[in-house]
């Protein structure tokens, strides 16, 4: 605390403090398939305190960030144990753990417009995206350098070496998701400590913006990813959004990854109201790579499957509707189909099938004591004849509460 007063006052007065919680209930039900293991059902709650500091004052400003997470086990047992909310023993019989959590802390350091950052990340890139679908969030390692010296360009370069999964406390090295008929096979080589990344996105104007950007685990395979965004506005309460996305991914020596993901996502809005048609298409000898356990870009990631194995065509169609219009604001309502088909399943077997269906109702109370106070009920039905047949239902009641 040996600074001046301007820089003490920088550092403190810009900081902010936020926890979150998450009462967290799951269950994925695998009856249909004839699985050993019936369902996975359990019900947990979380903590995630979030502080950011401000930057000391002079040419290069100095920062801390600070993340604490926690996961409280409140129902589970050997026999419904794997819903990805709690961590579990890797020994059998798997058993959840009572509780879980990390801590992690990110320096950081600001000269003009650009940040570099070293520590504990949770990047939301198109070619890294850290995964947030369950109890406590994914997280990353390594050094992030984000810049916007130029109007409108923000250009990212980084590396990462380690992961903490979201039901684990554990930094590991990183992987690449084969599940479903990925089809992609590794060498020598089945994890990475250094995945590198950089690119850039460009807002050409307010309704138009493209990206490029990079991202590579070494030794297991490379990516190059293209997006364009264009809002088109149709008259009060009207638009019509494009979303077109590219990648096309490679093996990096170690596998033998070759995939290019082509998706096409339109929405039209009127009012409250929105609809949305897309399709995705997979071609080359696997399916789509990515760092398992992460998100993706394919525009089909949806609450079970991303319709990414190798040979995979697949369209969606999806309605949203804001209850604000009818006097209800926080209230909304989503529920969309996608249905894949064409996946290579092996010589002289039929082509892979599946379908999922999702529904969506999340409300937020927005003033009284129950203030922020939100709730959210998720469905999802799939089934496949390269996978699982599943039902699965999650109850999720968040609150956040500033505390600085």
């Amino acid at each position: 605390m040996c600074v001046s007063t301007p820089v003490s006052a920088d550092f403190i007065n810009e900081s902010k403090a936020n926890l979150d919680t998450r009462n967290f209930y799951m269950n994925r039900d695998f009856r249909q398939s004839g699985a050993a293991q019936s369902k996975a059902e359990e019900w947990a709650q979380g903590f995630i305190l979030r502080f950011e500091s401000g930057y000391t004052d002079g040419p290069i400003g100095v920062g801390v960030d600070a993340t604490g997470l926690l996961g409280v086990k409140l129902d589970s047992s050997p026999d419904r144990v794997g819903t990805g909310i709690l961590k579990s023993n890797r020994e059998a019989p798997r058993r959840a753990q009572d509780e879980y959590g990390e801590a992690g802390f990110t320096a950081k350091l600001r000269a003009s417009k650009s940040t570099l950052k070293l520590g504990t990340l949770q990047p939301v890139l198109p070619m890294l995206m850290r995964n947030d679908t369950r109890l406590l969030p994914q997280t990353f390692r390594g050094a992030w350098l984000s810049s916007n010296e130029v109007k409108d360009l923000t250009l990212d370069l980084g590396r990462i070496d380690r992961v903490n999964q979201r039901d684990s406390s554990d930094n590991e090295e990183m992987t690449v998701f084969n599940g479903g008929r990925r089809n992609i096979v590794l060498g020598s080589v089945k994890a990475s400590d250094e995945f590198l990344f950089g690119g850039a996105s460009y807002k050409w104007t307010p309704q138009l913006s493209t990206s490029y950007y990079y991202g590579g685990l070494d030794g297991i395979y490379k990516q190059h990813l293209v997006n364009l965004v264009h809002q088109l506005p149709l008259g009060e309460g009207q638009s019509f959004k494009s979303d077109l996305r590219f990648a096309r991914s490679t093996d990096d020596g170690g596998s033998n990854v070759d995939n290019d993901a082509f998706g096409a996502l339109f929405t039209y809005r009127l009012g409250a109201n929105g609809f949305t048609a897309g399709y995705q298409q997979m071609s080359g000898d696997t399916g789509f790579a990515y760092v398992a356990g992460a998100d993706n870009a394919l525009i089909n990631l949806v609450q079970i499957n991303d319709f990414g194995n190798q040979d995979e065509h697949s369209w969606q169609l999806r309605y949203d509707f804001d209850f604000a219009a009818l006097g209800v604001p926080g209230l909304t309502f989503m529920t969309r189909y996608i249905n894949g088909d064409n996946v290579d399943r092996g010589p002289g077997l039929s082509e892979g099938k599946t379908w999922e269906r999702n529904t969506d109702l999340a409300y937020v109370f927005q003033e009284g004591p129950l203030k922020n106070l939100g709730l959210r009920l998720r469905n999802a039905s799939t089934r496949s004849n390269i996978g699982s047949d599943l039902d699965e239902n999650r109850v999720i009641v968040s609150y956040s509460v500033p505390i600085w």
